[in-house]
């Protein structure tokens, strides 16, 4: 078997983060077409719909930064991180391309993108962290949940609507929408780099805290005494008053004859 070169393992982990990102165009995607003719119910399906991209990305093992990015606490070595930047960098790729494609193939997209986007850039850098960091947190549990209780999508079907619907910002998805609209500016590019610090402050809370909370001692179970059993006394007399007692009385005739049956 050949050795995995180093330009070969990281061209792979861009090639998994540009699949990430493609998938999570996807849903963008749908999520803005669903949108497009706001309805009551409009912005519940389309969240439902986004929560599809994640689904797929997790069955398939692609490298989405937002959900790696709460790894980092228990896989922190080299090849780790390096494969953290390699899939932001694909992410961010996919993203750029499939937008860009996307917002010139269908006009109608492109302007709910840029309505969109345009109110994210009003709500300034500080809203648009803070909501991030939340965003981060729910994602991360969402691909916890994936992970550790077997291969469940059912925190990713209810966390990722819910940051989509609370209005939190996912920074891969925030990167689409700019693509989209064709938003390329420099108050732009702040305000990504904002919601993925964001995003990156609210993947790591979770992890960071269940790290501070106390491990239970291990069981020390080969020098663990084996539990004594309890041997009646058979020398033991029986209490006075006791039913047997009590029975043995009436049964007895006072001349110490017996009763009839």
């Amino acid at each position: 078997m050949s050795k995995i070169t180093p330009i070969r393992k990281a061209a792979g982990d861009i090639s998994e983060g540009i699949l990430a990102g493609i998938l999570i165009s996807l849903g963008g995607a749908v999520f803005l077409a669903c949108v497009q003719p706001e309805t009551p119910y409009s912005r519940y399906i389309g969240a439902f719909l986004f929560s599809l991209a994640l689904i797929c990305i997790c069955i398939r093992g692609y490298a989405l930064y937002t959900g790696k990015i709460g790894l980092l606490f228990d896989r922190h070595k080299k090849d780790d991180v390096s494969l953290l930047l390699l899939c932001l960098l694909g992410n961010a790729a996919g993203t750029v391309v499939c937008g860009a494609v996307i917002g010139w193939m269908m006009p109608a997209l492109r302007e709910t993108a840029n309505t969109l986007c345009t109110a994210k850039l009003a709500q300034g850098y500080g809203f648009g962290f803070l909501r991030a960091i939340f965003c981060g947190m729910l994602v991360y549990l969402s691909v916890d949940v994936y992970q550790n209780h077997g291969h469940s999508v059912i925190g990713i079907v209810f966390c990722i609507p819910a940051f989509i619907l609370s209005g939190y910002e996912h920074s891969i998805a925030d990167i689409f929408y700019f693509a989209t609209a064709g938003i390329v500016a420099g108050d732009a590019f702040l305000y990504l780099v904002m919601i993925l610090l964001g995003n990156s402050v609210g993947g790591l809370i979770i992890p960071a805290l269940r790290m501070v909370r106390p491990k239970p001692e291990p069981v020390d179970t080969a020098n663990a005494k084996p539990a004594e059993k309890i041997v009646p006394n058979e020398d033991a007399k029986p209490a006075e008053g006791t039913a047997s007692d009590e029975r043995s009385a009436e049964e007895t005739e006072p001349d110490g004859g017996t009763q009839s049956l």
